[in-house]
């Protein structure tokens, strides 16, 4: 698959999703690099379109899943169940058998059911009474949480968090880009007729052709240097973990990808920080919000300055 196919995927998503791009790119990063992404908004903005619509762009297969208080780990992951006629157990795969996951207000089901996505995400398998079984790549998991309405929910912990490779919002739309909605939802809904422009098993080329995109050592310092800040920052109790680097350096590479380049430059590192390493911040209080701390740790570390194609 060609980085003109991705470019390809995005301007079909944005049929459907209006005036987004730079989220989309975000999230086609994110599943490049096979990592997950947490959508925090509001109802209503778009997130379920945006999942089935990335879905539809490579013929991949979707899945939805309300989360609950009442919704058990089996009811994700599948369950065995015995089959009178055949007079043996069988597996009843549960929605995450698929290649774009969408995990609706995740926040609401119990912490147990939670957990129940950790291997799925992590390992890419699924293991019920002692067998594993894989997921078919593609695997993307795109979880929504509702910043606002926090009754009756259960908080990520830590270690649900460090999962997702990065935290983004839709956010609203502009007064142009509202209007742009109204018309073209005007007749039928765009996503109805949307058609895949690409493939799963392209996909999985470019999970593997991102890897070849060039760091400088200088890069890779400044990199360091930017997660070890948040380590040693007073308002932080807890820093990125060793995952949040390795995440940073797959994403900005996976980036540089998308933008066409063979290398990484500075600006592809600031960008990602925020999305990437803000949501893995332990804080020490509610007065400043991760994005913040992060904003402020990026001006305070020094840019280096090189030839970042020279190897």
């Amino acid at each position: 698959m060609s980085r003109e196919s991705l470019k390809a995927i995005g301007d079909n998503m944005e049929k459907v999703i209006v005036g987004k791009r730079e989220v989309i790119d975000l999230i086609l990063t994110a599943m490049v690099v096979q990592g997950h992404v947490l959508l925090e908004d509001v109802p209503g903005t778009g997130k379920t379109k945006l999942a089935k619509a990335l879905a539809r762009s490579v013929k991949g297969k979707f899945s939805r899943v309300q989360f609950t208080p009442d919704l058990l780990p089996s009811d994700v992951t599948g369950l065995n169940y015995y089959n009178q006629k055949e007079g043996e157990f069988r597996f009843k795969p549960g929605p995450v058998f698929c290649h774009v996951l969408l995990a609706d207000e995740i926040n609401r089901a119990a912490p147990r059911t939670q957990s129940s996505l950790l291997e799925c995400m992590e390992e890419k398998q699924v293991t019920t009474e002692g067998e594993t079984r894989k997921l078919e790549a593609p695997f993307f998991v795109i979880a929504t949480q509702n910043p606002i309405e926090n009754a009756g929910t259960f908080p990520l912990p830590e270690a649900q968090m460090d999962r997702f490779l990065m935290r983004l919002s839709l956010g609203m739309p502009k007064r142009e880009e509202e209007l742009q909605i109204l018309e073209r939802f005007e007749r039928e809904d765009p996503l109805d007729s949307l058609e895949a422009v690409t493939s799963v098993e392209e996909m999985r080329k470019d999970q593997e052709a991102y890897k070849k995109i060039y760091v400088h050592p200088e890069l890779k310092g400044y990199l360091i240097d930017i997660c070890e800040k948040t380590r040693n920052t007073g308002e932080i109790l807890g820093g990125v973990s060793p995952r949040g680097t390795i995440s940073l350096y797959q994403a900005v590479r996976a980036w540089a990808y998308l933008q066409g380049r063979e290398y990484v430059v500075p600006e592809d590192i600031k960008k990602l920080a925020l999305p990437v390493l803000s949501h893995r911040l332990i804080l020490g209080g509610s007065f400043q919000k991760g994005e913040e701390l992060m904003t402020r740790i990026l001006e305070e570390v020094p840019v280096p300055t090189e030839e970042w194609g020279k190897r």
